[in-house]
């Protein structure tokens, strides 16, 4: 038997990840410790393209007006997308990846901000925090579990000193080559796609000048027939100075064995000049674990799933995990989780990443390679320029990325499966996030939702009941007034919501309260006290 655990939560790896893990879980009370080997962020641009949902989790962690203030942009410098044929400079050019467009579905904004910038944010927030405990210069380097904790071996290299800390649970948030993912003994899939990925990080005002063309874009996707459907990409760093470019490259390719000067300005399509910050190398592949479980021990972020950086996924699925699994780690301490609610973390969230992979990355890939294939501006001009205007929208992405959890163990009376896949609607709807009341609706209600669950209801008899239910369950509950504004945007006037803004149940399946509360949480008990708050 283990000596009793230091913390509630032990968090291998303090990436962004794992410090909104520590600000979700600090901020209910939990008692955390993180281990992370850098005592600063790593000044790699990745993890920029920040998304609505993203937005709301900072605002949710109370820290939105400082990731706004991390990175600030001119007015006009736009964070829109473009796709190009051949060249960055070429004259076939369309509008793409305007996440903008599907902005009045969310409580928050769009944004693009370097992952060292948000990452610096999340640890200056997780420091604030009393429940936090924040251990720079060690990483995880074996662990144990038993049925009542886990054992985290960690090891500083510097001060060549190794220790334990003991965890209730302990989560890896260490990246694809996940320590704790492999100690805890989960396996993983891997598609590969044998490729050989460069990322060149450089500096060039010239570059800047020459994409004026482009106004308000900070990505730009380069299709070249030659690569058979994957990009060379190119992104805005610090707006107007600095990039990062990454693209396919000969396998066996180094820094002293291949041209990179030549190799870029073939991909602008013209010679400029630039000077070089980074190289670094990777291998294209998507990477899904087999379960995100097991006993005590949970993988998140690049731990759980790994994909090439096509339409900015990973940052944005990564804190979407870590939202799901603090709600349902900090109800299971405290009492009030039911014996199925961790597992529903893998039941919802897994199936979410792989549907991310194939409906939107590896669909990336596919469309692509079968236009490349079929269309040849320099065979007919006329077909290659209807086919181009056709095939590259600039809102289906957006429009169709909509992940939801319908069919989930935990959302009573949905059906199907928790997908990437889905369509924005402001009603509210049982596994989908709930958005704002209608087109222009009062965000007000964002201030109104409480931490835990929360119950919207025009009837007070529905919400004495629910309030009374959840007492007795010991489940805490915020019940709030529905407005008949609200109740005509929504499509119903009973809504419980999760403590991650997902709708749980929207009174369809009329049950009795304390068994619509259960289902929510795979069973529930212990003593916390009820409240109300107003309507608008």
């Amino acid at each position: 038997m283990h000596p009793a655990p230091e913390f509630d939560v032990v968090i291998n790896g303090g990436g962004p990840v794992g410090m909104g893990l520590a600000i979700e879980l600090g901020q209910r009370g939990v008692r955390v410790c993180v281990i992370e080997l850098y005592p600063e962020p790593q000044p790699v641009p990745k993890g920029q393209n920040l998304t609505q949902r993203t937005a709301e989790h900072f605002r949710a962690w109370g820290c939105e007006a400082e990731l706004r203030a991390a990175h600030p942009l001119p007015k006009d410098a736009g964070i829109g997308g473009m796709t190009l044929y051949r060249t960055l400079l070429s004259e076939h050019a369309l509008d793409w990846f305007n996440r903008a467009a599907v902005g009045e579905y969310y409580f928050g904004k769009n944004a693009r901000v370097p992952q060292y910038k948000s990452e610096a944010v999340l640890r200056a927030r997780a420091a604030a925090l009393d429940t936090v405990i924040l251990r720079y210069g060690w990483q995880g380097t074996r662990l144990s579990q038993a049925e009542d904790g886990v054992r985290l071996t960690i090891t500083n290299t510097k001060m060549a000193q190794t220790e334990e800390v003991r965890g209730a649970y302990l989560v890896g948030t260490d990246g694809s080559r996940s320590m704790v993912r492999e100690g805890a003994g989960i396996s993983e899939t891997r598609a590969e796609h044998d490729r050989l990925m460069a990322l060149l990080v450089f500096n060039s005002t010239e570059l800047h000048t020459l994409l004026n063309r482009h106004p308000g874009k900070a990505i730009y996707k380069v299709l070249h027939p030659d690569l058979q459907g994957y990009w060379t990409f190119f992104g805005r760093v610090d707006h107007g100075k600095s990039w990062f470019f990454h693209a396919p490259v000969p396998m066996g390719t180094t820094a002293d064995n291949f041209d990179f000067r030549a190799f870029l300005h073939r991909a602008v399509g013209q010679e400029f000049e630039f000077e070089q910050t980074y190289l670094g190398f990777w291998n294209l592949r998507i990477a899904l674990a087999d379960r995100y479980r097991k006993g005590r021990v949970f993988i998140a972020g690049d731990a759980a799933h790994s994909h090439p950086p096509y339409g900015g996924y990973g940052i944005n699925t990564g804190l979407e995990d870590a939202r799901n699994l603090g709600w349902k780690l900090s109800a299971t301490l405290q009492g009030w989780g039911g014996a199925g609610l961790l597992d529903s973390y893998t039941a919802e969230r897994r199936p979410v990443f792989a549907s991310t992979a194939r409906d939107f990355i590896e669909r990336y890939i596919e469309k692509d390679r079968k236009f490349l294939k079929e269309f040849n501006p320099d065979k007919d001009a006329a077909v290659f320029d209807r086919a181009w205007a056709e095939s590259q929208s600039d809102t289906w992405d957006v429009d169709q990325f909509e992940p939801n959890y319908e069919g989930s163990p935990i959302v009573p009376g949905s059906s199907g499966t928790p997908s990437a896949l889905g369509h924005h609607s402001f009603l509210a709807r049982p596994g989908h996030l709930l958005p704002p009341p209608g087109p222009g609706g009062d965000h007000s209600i964002g201030d109104l939702l409480g931490p835990d669950l929360t119950l919207l209801a025009a009837d007070t008899a529905c919400l004495a009941a629910f309030s009374d239910a959840a007492g007795s369950l010991g489940v805490p509950l915020t019940t709030v007034v529905l407005p008949a504004d609200w109740k005509t945007a929504y499509g119903t006037d009973r809504i419980l919501l999760r403590p991650d803004r997902f709708v749980a149940w929207d009174g369809a399946e009329d049950l009795p309260p304390a068994d619509i509360i259960a289902a929510s949480l795979g069973g529930a008990n212990a003593p916390v006290t009820a409240h109300t708050r107003g309507g608008k």
